[in-house]
C-alpha cells in the first residue's frame, strides 16, 4: 500500500497560485504513483476484480460539446457526490496535502466507503478541473470507487454543493493509465470550462510492491444544475 492512510494530518497553506502550477507538474506524478495503490489488493484476493474501461469507454476528456465553454457554476464546496449508473451515492472529504507534499486519502480503516474533493482544485462546476479520488478498495472488500471503470460516456454524475445546488456532470471518457506515463497535466492543470475528474487506481495489482500498476480516470464536464435560485450560468 503507498497511499498513506493516516488520513488527517495536519494541512499546510495552500501553494501560492504562481508555484501551485510547477508544483502540480512536478508532483501531480507523485500523487497518482505513490498515492494511487491505495490498498493492499484485498477484493482481488476474494476474487471480486473492479471493473475496467475497454477502448469502447475512452471517448474524449473535453468537454461534452466540442469547442463549447459550456456552463459554469460559482465556487460552493461540495458536499456528496451520486453516480446512478453505478450505485454510488458518499459525503465528500475535504482533504489536501500532507506535510511532504503527496496528497491526504481518505483513511482506509474509518473512510474506505467515502470519496474525496481535493480541496486545492476547483470546486465542481466552477471553471477549472475539479479533482475527486476515492479507493477501489479497501482491507475488508470493495471500496467507493470500486466500480468506477464501468461508467461509460454519456452517464451522469451528480455533485451537491453547500449553497444548495446540484451540479449535474457528464461523462465523456474513462480511461486507464499506467502510473509510470500518467498525463498529470491532462488531469490535475487548467482547463478552460467546468472539468470533472474521478480517479481511482485500476489495472493489474502487483503482489510484490503492493501497487495497483494504473490508475482510472473519469473525465466528466458540467451539463446542467438543479436548483431554483442560483442556475448554471450560461458562458
Amino acid at each position: 500500500m503507498s497511499w498513506p492512510d493516516s488520513g488527517h494530518t495536519s494541512m499546510p497553506d495552500p501553494p501560492p497560485a504562481g508555484k501551485f502550477r510547477a508544483r502540480v507538474a512536478g508532483i501531480a506524478g507523485v500523487l497518482l504513483l505513490l498515492g494511487g495503490a491505495m490498498t493492499i489488493g484485498v477484493a482481488i484476493l476474494a476474487q471480486q476484480h473492479a471493473p475496467q474501461p475497454g477502448a469502447a469507454a475512452r471517448g474524449v476528456i473535453g468537454p461534452a460539446v466540442s469547442g463549447a465553454r459550456g456552463p459554469w457554476l460559482r465556487r460552493s464546496r461540495p458536499l456528496s457526490v451520486d453516480i446512478p449508473a453505478i450505485g454510488v451515492h458518499s459525503q465528500l472529504l475535504d482533504l489536501g496535502l500532507n506535510a511532504n507534499g503527496t496528497i491526504q486519502v481518505p483513511s482506509l480503516t474509518t473512510s474506505a466507503g467515502e470519496a474525496a474533493w481535493y480541496k486545492y482544485s476547483a470546486t465542481p462546476g466552477q471553471i477549472g478541473a475539479a479533482v475527486i479520488e476515492g479507493h477501489v478498495d479497501s482491507y475488508v472488500g470493495p471500496a467507493v470507487f470500486f466500480r468506477l471503470g464501468a461508467l461509460r460516456p454519456g452517464d451522469t454524475i451528480d455533485v451537491t454543493l453547500a449553497d444548495g445546488v446540484t451540479a449535474i456532470f457528464r461523462v465523456t471518457g474513462v480511461r486507464e493509465y499506467l502510473k509510470d506515463r500518467f498525463p498529470s497535466r491532462a488531469i490535475y492543470g487548467p482547463a478552460n470550462y467546468a472539468a470533472l475528474r474521478l480517479i481511482t487506481c485500476g489495472g493489474v495489482f502487483d503482489y510484490a510492491t503492493g501497487h495497483y500498476l494504473s490508475s482510472t480516470v473519469v473525465f466528466a464536464s458540467l451539463v446542467s444544475s438543479r436548483t431554483r435560485a442560483h442556475p448554471a450560468t450560461p458562458a
